[in-house]
């Protein structure tokens, strides 16, 4: 969509009141994402070479992309989409020239569907061997194998044993800011038993493929919970050999719903970071992001209830 078109098209949108949304009666909601990463530089720099992961895919299960917008430093550029091997959009960008800062601002209009029949993601997403194997930052230690031997130990399988991962990693973490980074590994994060939503999600995916579950990890956006988010899809395979992925969240010990917007997947973090990028210069750059993810529009299945109000 060109951006003109995307500009009415976002002016039309209003906005939902995340705490008025009865998320369990939703059939289809809208979201408007907006995004903004600022670099600010002592001196000038050149050569700068840009890589966004952070426009959704065009389809990811019942999750529909219909337009986005990328503009920088307050002009519109034109930038031709590629993918990655996991199907990611890639966004790769070069500037010339840099004086004091550049600033990169993302939107993008998302449709979402409710599940239907348990299914989240109804597509065939067919069977790729890196989700079976460790990744850099899920390579397990003798600590996690042993987690890992006592699940299996249950005779649970698949998808409920899946829901147990889910539930031990959860009750073994406390959630922290500032104690982990983005290089901490599955092994490191577990021994710590602090963290955030991608500790959560590394820990999975590694106890997952201990347990010959294949996963992948999502980035993403959780509506109403301010940030960016990240948990995992693990891969089922169906008797007649179609693989479905079924998304997990360990932060929140649950399912993965309508209120998650899927950005990216890969085997970890590394493959999906948003921003990355190399530059010619005298000093570091220093980041500054903004997000956010809002509801636009709802559809329901059955009439809201309204709240009754009492009069004291």
């Amino acid at each position: 969509m060109e951006g003109d078109a995307l500009g009415q098209l976002i002016a039309t949108l209003g906005s939902v009141d995340n705490d008025e949304i009865d998320w369990q009666n939703v059939r289809q909601a809208t979201v408007l994402i907006h995004q903004t990463f600022r670099y600010d530089y002592p001196s000038p720099i050149t050569e700068l070479r840009q890589r966004l992961m952070v426009v959704p895919p065009d389809y990811h299960g019942r999750q529909r992309l219909v337009a986005h917008k990328l503009r920088v430093t307050g002009c519109d550029l034109d930038s031709e989409r590629s993918y990655d091997s996991f199907g990611n959009v890639v966004l790769d960008l070069s500037l010339d020239d840099v004086d004091d800062h550049v600033e990169f601002s993302t939107w993008a209009v998302v449709e979402c569907d409710a599940p239907i029949d348990g299914w989240e993601n109804p597509d065939d997403v067919g069977f790729d061997r890196r989700f079976a194997e460790a990744s850099r930052l899920t390579r397990p230690d003798d600590a996690l194998r042993a987690v890992a031997e006592t699940a299996r130990a249950t005779g649970l399988q698949e998808l409920e044993l899946a829901a147990r991962l889910c539930a031990l990693i959860h009750e073994h973490f406390a959630y922290a800011w500032g104690i982990t980074t983005v290089e901490t590994t599955a092994a490191e994060a577990w021994a710590g038993a602090e963290g955030v939503c991608q500790d959560y999600a590394h820990c999975m995916l590694a106890l997952a493929r201990l347990c010959g579950l294949p996963a992948r990890y999502v980035s993403g956006h959780l509506l109403g919970d301010g940030g960016t988010h990240a948990w995992v899809e693990v891969l089922v395979q169906e008797d007649g050999g179609s693989v479905r992925a079924v998304p997990f969240d360990p932060t929140h010990n649950r399912r993965a719903g309508t209120r998650y917007v899927t950005v990216a997947v890969g085997r970890d973090y590394i493959d999906v970071a948003p921003t990355s990028g190399t530059f010619v210069g005298l000093h570091s750059g220093e980041l500054t992001t903004h997000k956010r993810a809002a509801v636009t529009r709802v559809e329901y299945l059955q009439p809201p209830r309204r709240r009754r109000i009492t009069r004291l």
